[in-house]
């Protein structure tokens, strides 16, 4: 059709020989995936025509985007129509600024303000919990901001007005003083930084930075150097450039396309992207003093407005080429340097990229200018230009990518801590320059968080932070020891180094900045050989259990008497110390082992009260399952021997429950029990203390099926020193009426002493049995763990949920004091044990890592954690503690191109396989069906996020 129009017109036969050569390789481009997705090239086509066209900045979300592109454009058309220069420079000047101002957290804060107005009381608490960033403070500032930038631009416009550009201008004096500025900035920024330059170490930055007290103690002077920048860029630039702009004489043509969009994006990116903005009119600037002849194309075609935007894009491809320069001529180079990434057929390669160097120059210019990735085909020295995409290239919402773990919790932990520090870093300038897709990489210990810039405006800043699984694979494990290897370098190998020493992996795609105070846990890990089976420990891990109890029950007790005397503690009684989820779920948590049976829960309820618990086959109907804590209670219905004739067959099998026919399986092995013998009521306790009520335990919890000989071996047993020492700390304040000498009578009052034999007996009866014998180290483990093998004892003490966590607890807390006298020396007196006790209460939590309370233990930020893990491949015990204190974590920012090279590499990665010695030597699919895979399925680079955060909104002044 083109051609047929074309006959006689030389621009559109043109036009048709260019688009017939473009669409020939169509196709090709398509197969190689350089041709975008319609929605990706619609997004990043809105994207940089905001960025450039409007002087925003990238949004973290579609939708906030495609608003924001609209508003700007409107601004920009808006200024077209408005008859005088006055008005057109407030209105350029005003909705610049509140444009570059983080209008959704301003319209979140003005709806839920509004909305706690008109609610009610109800919804107001609802609301109150909410962060919100945007206050009256922060109100008053950018009001007082504003109207000293209208201010300011009126007064010029007024009194000064507009002249032509010379050395002793207006204009120029304000440009002199926009050159000291970005001069003086520039140096405060740098002087921040681990590296000057990225190149030689800095002589201002601390040496040790292995202890906080000590670094935050040298680090003072450059806190100072970074707020002495932070005003110079939020308030003095602004207002500087603000000078500059409204004296310049190009603002006299009204009504000009060019002065619109060239002036609306200016005004805009002085608030929005000041460092830039500043580079840029410099640069403008310094242009004109060299180029005062008013004939040049450069002063007499365009108006300043242009010059800006021409040179805010060539500063943007120009810096875009040399990072993606940089990018190829590092993986060149490691393609051969590099064991794991050296071919057979490298050299064959690097020889090739050698002759077409100009080539591949072309491809990384073309690729700069359309600032899209810059490929290397399966990290190889093969380079292909990857689509256009926006910022934020993946497809979901900020924060719904992350591979949920059992570490997750870790980073949820830090997050929040890792934020304010981050939020200091990059208002002073110490991270570098941070601008929209930006990435930085930070490292502690085994952990790695990636975080991505995704948006700036007027001191705010948006990023998401994402939580890199802990090396659980080699390839990770291997990238994580480079990482490891460039901060170590940097940060703690500097004692013996002279000034101003070179950067050793110059050129590497990570450059460290600083590392950042961070609240976070440390996790070490020890070898518990020769503690765990240690002969003398066990021997004595029975009675300090036994001490340990009686601590537990004590504090039980008397907690619960608190909460009874206490107003309004009625309710609270009767849900007791411990969760309704945690007391329902405590048995069904720890089930025990039920050593040569495999007979099953499951199986027994297949069968109907209909059937005989012996039949060869179940029948069809199933009943409803019992909780678990009803399959421990006894069977009320008399056992018989299987094979006996019944007379009252028909109606015992109809009242019979599951839990019966259970129980009529599993008992045929234990002692005969009486069935003439009733059970028996417990008699009533006779305290000679009135007060001795208030310590007494449960009644339940006197019940176990213990022989009399037992009971007296552990009155001879019974730690009574122990036991008078923990009574005689209780205060009873709690007691409005009490006598002076209430201690000496609990003291003295036998019946409550045997309560509490009669509980100690209860729980070790359940968890260690009745023996006299030292348990072995396998035996304590499985205990610690809550895999107990099954036992009378320990069935009746499931039955009480709160008793079996109490026992459960004090046997770990009895481990963790084995642990820790065996590592500091024995307990010298009763008060160093109940400091002991104490400590593990309030500042601990011993238990488990597959623990949920263990995560939540982690979320509260408990001081100490301490978990018991075996190893049965070595045969080994290990004891593993962490420690919440504030520890440096080290920050480095990567290599934007290399960042987005290696994203768009995934798509080919994810169906390429590799054998043991990691030769890639097969795709597993055509090029073409690698299009429809996202970023969601891939791996990045160093591993799977396990985390991400939600858009976190940083204010940076």
């Amino acid at each position: 059709l083109l051609s047929r129009f074309a006959v006689n017109t030389p621009i559109l036969e043109q036009t048709n020989q260019i688009l017939h050569i473009i669409f020939l390789f169509l196709p090709f481009l398509w197969a190689m995936g350089i041709l975008p997705p319609l929605d990706a090239l619609f997004l990043w086509g809105m994207e940089q025509l905001l960025e450039f066209g409007l002087g925003g900045s990238p949004m973290s979300s579609n939708t906030k985007l495609l608003v924001m592109f609209l508003i700007s454009a409107g601004t920009a058309i808006a200024s077209y129509f408005i008859p005088s220069t006055l008005g057109v420079i407030l209105f350029m000047t005003g909705f610049g600024f509140i444009l570059s101002l983080n209008l959704s957290e301003i319209a979140f804060t003005f709806k839920h303000t509004m909305m706690s107005l008109l609610a009610s009381g109800k919804s107001k608490n609802t609301h109150r919990g909410l962060r919100i960033q945007f206050g009256w403070r922060e109100f008053l500032f950018y009001a007082t901001v504003l109207t000293f930038a209208l201010t300011e631009a009126s007064l010029l416009h007024q009194f000064v007005g507009f002249s032509s550009f010379s050395p002793a201008s207006p204009q120029a004096i304000a440009s002199y003083v926009l050159l000291v500025l970005l001069t003086i900035m520039w140096i405060l920024r740098e002087i921040q930084r681990v590296y000057l330059f990225g190149v030689f170490r800095n002589p201002f930055y601390p040496k040790d930075v292995r202890n906080v007290t000590v670094f935050m103690e040298k680090q003072r002077r450059l806190m100072k150097v970074g707020v002495v920048r932070r005003i110079l860029l939020t308030l003095v630039s602004p207002f500087a450039m603000i000078a500059f702009l409204s004296l310049d004489r190009s603002l006299q043509n009204l009504h000009s396309v060019s002065v619109c969009i060239g002036f609306t994006r200016i005004f805009r990116m002085v608030w929005q992207n000041t460092e830039n903005a500043l580079l840029d009119i410099v640069i403008v600037s310094i242009a004109q003093m060299l180029v005062l002849n008013p004939d040049l194309w450069w002063n007499r075609s365009l108006d300043t407005g242009i010059r800006l935007l021409l040179v805010g894009i060539l500063r943007d491809r120009l810096l875009q080429f040399v990072s993606k320069l940089q990018f190829a001529v590092a993986v060149l180079l490691t393609s051969w340097t590099e064991k794991k990434q050296r071919r057979k057929y490298t050299p064959t390669l690097i020889t090739l990229n050698v002759i077409f160097f100009p080539i591949l120059l072309t491809f990384i210019a073309i690729s700069a200018l359309l600032s899209s990735p810059l490929l290397p085909l399966f990290t190889l020295p093969v380079f292909l230009i990857g689509f256009p995409r926006p910022v934020r290239s993946w497809p979901g919402p900020v924060g719904a990518t992350a591979c949920v773990s059992s570490d997750t919790v870790y980073y949820q932990q830090m997050v929040p801590s890792l934020t304010v520090a981050l939020q200091s870093a990059l208002a002073a300038g110490s991270l570098g320059l941070s601008l929209p897709g930006s990435h930085y990489l930070c490292r502690f210990q085994d952990r790695l968080m990636w975080i991505l810039v995704l948006e700036k405006g007027f001191t705010y800043c948006g990023v998401n932070i994402k939580g890199l699984e802990l090396q659980e694979t080699w390839c990770h494990t291997v990238e994580a020891h480079r990482v490891d290897e460039i901060f170590e370098m940097a940060f703690k190998h500097q004692e013996h180094r002279t000034i101003l020493t070179p950067y050793h992996y110059f050129g590497h795609i990570l450059t460290p900045c600083t590392v950042l105070p961070v609240r976070l846990y440390s996790d070490a890990r020890n070898v518990l050989s020769g503690i765990i089976d240690s002969h003398e420990n066990l021997k004595h891990l029975k009675d300090d259990f036994i001490k340990v109890l009686v601590w537990m029950l004590v504090q039980y007790c008397y907690k619960k008497s608190k909460m009874r005397e206490s107003p309004g503690s009625a309710d609270k009684n009767k849900k007791g110390s411990f969760p309704e989820d945690q007391r329902s779920g405590a048995v069904e948590k720890f089930q025990p082992l039920r050593e040569g049976s495999s007979f099953s829960v499951d199986t027994v309820e297949d069968w109907t009260d209909d059937s005989d618990i012996f039949d060869l086959e179940p029948s069809d109907q199933m009943k409803d399952r019992k909780e678990p804590e009803q399959l421990r209670t006894t069977p009320k219905v008399p056992l018989s021997i299987p094979g006996s004739v019944e007379t009252q067959r028909q109606d015992v099998s109809q009242e019979m429950s599951t839990e019966d026919k259970l129980y009529r399986a599993i008992m045929l092995g234990l002692p005969a029990v009486d069935k003439g013998k009733r059970q028996e009521v417990l008699p009533q306790v006779e305290f000679s203390c009135s007060y001795s009520e208030l310590l007494s335990i449960p009644e339940d919890w006197r019940t176990a099926p213990v022989p009399s000989s037992k009971v007296n071996e552990m009155r001879q047993r019974f730690p009574e020193k122990w036991y008078r020492f923990i009574l005689s700390q209780l205060d009873f304040f709690h007691l409005k009426e009490k006598p002076y000498n209430l201690v000496e009578e609990l003291v003295k009052d036998k019946a409550l002493k045997d309560l509490y034999i009669q509980g100690v007996l209860s729980c070790c009866f359940g968890l260690l049995g009745l023996d006299n014998t030292v348990p072995a180290a396998s035996h304590v483990f499985i205990v610690y763990s809550g895999g107990i093998p099954w036992s009378v004892g320990l069935d009746w003490l499931t039955s009480k949920p709160e008793l079996f966590q109490l026992a459960l607890k004090a046997f770990r807390y009895t481990f963790k004091l084995m642990v820790d006298k065996a590592s500091l020396g024995p307990v010298e007196n009763f008060k160093e044990l109940v400091n002991y006790l104490e400590e593990y209460e309030n500042d601990w939590y011993i238990g488990l890592v597959s623990d949920l309370e263990w995560q939540q233990a982690v979320l509260q930020e408990k001081p100490y954690l301490f978990s018991l893990g075996h190893d049965p491949n070595m045969g080994i015990y290990t004891g593993r503690v962490l420690t919440l204190r504030e520890l440096l974590v080290q920050v480095g920012k990567l290599n934007e191109e290399a960042v987005r090279g290696q994203w768009a590499n995934l798509s080919w990665e994810l169906l390429y396989a590799t054998n043991d010695d990691d030769e890639r030597y097969s795709i597993q699919a055509h090029p073409v069906l690698l299009r429809n895979l996202t970023l969601q399925a891939a791996e990045p680079p160093l591993g799977y996020p396990i985390y991400s955060s939600e858009l976190l909104h940083l204010p940076l002044f």
